[in-house]
């Protein structure tokens, strides 16, 4: 399966976008260019570049997009 680099790019209202910058097969091919990436090209505020483990484009993309709420931390987690 290939590891995908997106930018993700997030709104207002808590929806998501993502586009695909390239796909590797190896994981630190992979790595190193989000690191290069991120170093050479600084997105907005509201981006950021994210590595993806998926079988397809489609599948990687709704993972980076679906919504999360937020984990409830415990008390003792604080």
């Amino acid at each position: 399966m290939p590891y995908f680099i997106f930018v993700v790019t997030s709104n207002e209202s808590n929806r998501k976008s993502a586009t695909l910058v390239t796909a590797y097969e190896n994981f630190r091919e992979a790595k190193n260019e989000v690191k290069r990436l991120r170093k050479e090209q600084p997105l907005e505020q509201n981006q950021i570049y994210k590595i993806n483990f998926s079988p397809t484009e489609a599948q990687a993309e709704k993972e980076l997009t679906e919504y999360r709420e937020e984990p409830i931390a415990k008390e003792w987690e604080k």
